[in-house]
């Protein structure tokens, strides 16, 4: 990865474990959940808290793209801003890790990134409550940023909202997989992408643009809007195409930490799959049974590979890839063109159009 990348990197994996420690200390959880009336009884917290922080450590220490929090730097040093929107990345990764461990539950998934789902390791009740906690727990984050109070709060009722739209592309994703005969569009697909996968992409390039907007060399404050709103869509779009393309990989070359064909044992209503049925009924059954047979056997059912070339030679695995590139191409010229005439770093544009163009991989 560019040098570049990596250095940014760095300093988000800073954040986040200042954030989320490997160890959490009696200081950390004063901090974190005591009131001053009962600061001093942190010794008798640590289980519970280890119990409660465990599942988002975990997934945490398993690595990930950090794409989300880097789009949210590179905006905002795009517009002159530094490292400005650095403390603000637990915000969009945290409840990005705290979705898939709910995802895994909800979807009975035996894996995340190369190991057993973290409600296998811990139980359910466990990671449900320390998913939860993980949603909130980056709202410390706007404690420390500096900023005016009022910009806090418009960060914190930005947050809600985005929190909001998450949860509900969730259970759009959940309603269509419960049914097997529940076929959406592929536009409501696209709906579903923009608020379970879009929103805190969208989030992240909003936050940038909010925290140039805070700096003293920031731009004229009256873009602040429109260019959040031109950036957040175009992320959202970038996110849609990400998961296309995931949607893609995991029916092809399979997504390094999954097995290959998950979504088939998750019944997941992916867009290859959305393509495959659209006005074609008699594709129906047998999708049907290859669907039940995996979500019985799972990944190694024969009916996941049978499902897999019906696909392949439909040509909808391609039709798919393409709308995913599409989308990211499309995002990548909004990119490209919303700081024209702006003062910042041309540096941090250049990366940020790269990025686009490493996510459609």
């Amino acid at each position: 990865m560019n040098q570049q990348y990596t250095r940014r990197l760095k300093k988000i994996e800073a954040v986040l474990r200042e954030v989320m420690p490997e160890e959490p200390d009696a200081s950390w959880m004063g901090r974190s959940f005591l009131t001053p009336r009962n600061a001093g009884q942190t010794g008798n917290l640590r289980d519970s808290v280890n119990s409660l922080t465990q599942p988002g450590r975990e997934l945490l220490s398993r690595g990930g793209k950090r794409w989300r929090p880097l789009l949210m730097t590179l905006v905002c040093e795009s517009l002159g801003g530094g490292d400005a929107a650095l403390p603000l990345t637990p915000l969009v990764e945290f409840p990005h890790n705290a979705s898939l461990i709910h995802d895994d539950i909800e979807d009975n998934s035996e894996e995340r990134r190369g190991k057993p789902a973290v409600h296998l390791l811990y139980g359910t009740d466990t990671a449900i409550n320390g998913g939860c906690f993980f949603y909130f727990l980056p709202l410390i984050s706007l404690e420390t940023w500096d900023a005016p109070a009022e910009r806090k709060n418009s960060v914190y009722t930005l947050w809600a909202a985005y929190m909001r739209r998450l949860h509900l592309g969730q259970a759009m994703d959940i309603s269509w997989h419960r049914d097997f005969f529940s076929l959406p569009s592929p536009e409501d697909y696209y709906t579903m992408c923009r608020l379970k996968t879009g929103c805190l992409a969208g989030l992240a390039a909003v936050l940038g643009v909010r925290a140039a907007f805070t700096t003293k060399t920031g731009p004229d404050p009256g873009k602040e809007g429109p260019l959040g709103e031109l950036l957040g869509e175009a992320a959202e779009k970038l996110g849609v195409g990400f998961q296309i393309l995931d949607d893609v990989k995991n029916l092809t070359t399979g997504i390094p930490g999954k097995k290959r064909g998950d979504d088939l044992v998750e019944g997941k209503k992916s867009l290859p799959v959305l393509l495959y049925l659209r006005g074609h009924e008699e594709r129906g059954a047998l999708a049907a049974r290859c669907f039940a047979a995996a979500r019985s056997q799972g990944c190694s059912a024969p009916e996941v590979e049978e499902l897999i070339g019906e696909l392949t030679r439909a040509g909808v695995l391609d039709e798919a890839e393409m709308r995913g590139r599409a989308l990211i191409k499309e995002a990548a010229g909004i990119f490209s063109g919303a700081f024209a005439g702006l003062p910042g770093d041309q540096n941090a544009r250049d990366l940020l159009a790269e990025l686009a163009d490493l996510l459609a991989g």
